[in-house]
């Protein structure tokens, strides 16, 4: 029942940010019967379909290809939709202002058409009238070509007709711009592909042998519809350029299944490093077929940490699995990854969600990975990813616990980054020691 309700509230929702839009940008701009209001009411009703396509195709069974159609202008219109409404909302407070302004320069404008007729004339000119000359003036004039003068009234309604439709087609134009723009710079960031961004953390045991010991944290690549091959690739060859000690793959991986995405995922199995890469689950995984994800990873050349743990030089690596896997009973276990190690040594935790930091304090972890959040990946998402999640991006620390979490390599949904640009993450872990 509470998910029947949330569907009607979030249709309701859509429905109307779309009449929104619609008026604003056809509504307000476009004669009626006009051929840009046909089109632009045609792309009202197709474009949220569209959308709606490409949220239930990934998960109805419908041909890969099919999916790949719906992607691009289904998910791209989510994310234009967000941005046009926010620059129409801010075009809602300078629109009266504009009016205004229009208003004012017309009424200037009118008092200063004949400069020489002051008040004082006109006064001087009305005591100068008498019957006579009024009548003579009517006598000398020529019915036949003159026009009886508009009403003011209608006048002023046209001039206010006008002003109106001038200020909605500068408000609606300087939106689009603002809106469209911002979705192009931010589908450019994410096709572009991530950038390489370094921390140190040090930790309190960790030996001075591990002193400057490099991971590259790469989390929610997010292969499917939109990124494929060619992204993979774009993400190996930036990892390898770090040419780090270690890789850590946190999770988020897939959007689809093995047999869509097989070859996707292929260039993976040139990712290098002196210790080799790992690979945890994340939550999206679980969608897209775990088990078969894990296996096809390590054919790979990746090392799944299946809440498990190996000893790297001067530290312990652990992976527990995302709590995705809860429902199908292979979600994260401590006790098997941490319950019963050397506490002497420093321990690394690969973690795909921040919400697990309190399992990881309890269980004197030195430094969490992880992921998940994108930092929000399109603004204001950031506030609503600080609603579920301790940190949204960077570096915090928990009681003796560091929690370090990437805006991850990709997108979900939108490949579309506001505010948010994706990175992979070489951290450099520092011996208190050295």
């Amino acid at each position: 029942m509470g998910f029947v309700l949330l569907a009607v509230v979030a249709l309701a929702l859509l429905v109307a940010v779309h009449r929104y839009v619609w008026r604003r940008f056809v509504g307000d701009t476009t004669a009626t019967g006009s051929r840009l209001r046909r089109a632009g009411t045609v792309a009202a009703y197709v474009l949220p379909l569209l959308s709606v396509g490409a949220l239930v195709s990934g998960r109805s069974g419908v041909p890969f290809w099919l999916q790949q159609v719906l992607a691009w202008p289904g998910y791209l219109w989510l994310a234009a939709l967000l941005y046009l409404t926010l620059a129409l909302l801010v075009g809602e407070a300078v629109r009266p202002l504009l009016r205004r302004l229009l208003a004012r320069r017309a009424t200037t404008a009118a008092a200063g058409a004949d400069p020489a007729r002051t008040p004082e004339t006109e006064q001087t000119e009305k005591a100068a009238r008498t019957p006579e000359t009024e009548r003579a003036g009517a006598a000398g004039s020529d019915t036949r070509t003159a026009a009886p003068p508009a009403p003011p009234s209608s006048q002023a309604a046209a001039a206010s007709a006008s002003r109106r439709l001038f200020v909605a087609r500068a408000v609606g134009g300087a939106a689009a711009v603002a809106g469209l723009g911002t979705v192009g710079y931010g589908t450019y960031g994410v096709l572009r592909g991530p950038r390489v961004k370094r921390v140190t953390i040090p930790l309190a045991r960790l030996p001075r042998s591990a002193h400057g010991f490099r991971i590259a944290v790469v989390s929610d690549i997010h292969l499917g519809p939109i990124l494929g091959r060619a992204h993979t690739q774009r993400i190996v060859d930036t990892v390898n350029r770090t040419q780090p000690d270690l890789i850590a793959v946190v999770g988020d991986l897939v959007d689809g299944s093995v047999a869509n995405l097989g070859p996707a995922a292929e260039p993976l199995a040139g990712l290098r490093s002196r210790h080799g890469a790992f690979f945890v689950t994340g939550n999206h995984e679980y969608y897209s077929g775990a088990a078969q994800w894990v296996d096809h990873v390590r054919e790979l050349g990746m090392h799944p940490l299946e809440n498990a743990r190996v000893e790297i030089d001067g530290f312990d690596l652990a992976g527990v699995n995302d709590i995705g896997g809860e429902s199908e009973g292979q979600g994260p276990d401590f006790g098997r990854a941490l319950g019963d190690r050397d506490r002497s040594r420093a321990a690394v935790l690969m973690a795909h969600q921040p919400v697990l930091i309190d399992e990881a304090v309890a269980h004197g972890v030195d430094l969490q990975l992880s992921g998940h959040t994108h930092g929000g990946q399109l603004w204001p998402g950031n506030y609503i990813a600080e609603l579920s999640n301790p940190t949204v991006a960077g570096l915090e620390r928990y009681g003796d616990t560091q929690l370090y979490v990437t805006r991850g390599a990709g997108a979900w949904g939108p490949p579309v980054r506001v505010g948010a640009p994706s990175d992979i993450t070489v951290v450099e872990l520092a011996s208190q020691h050295a």
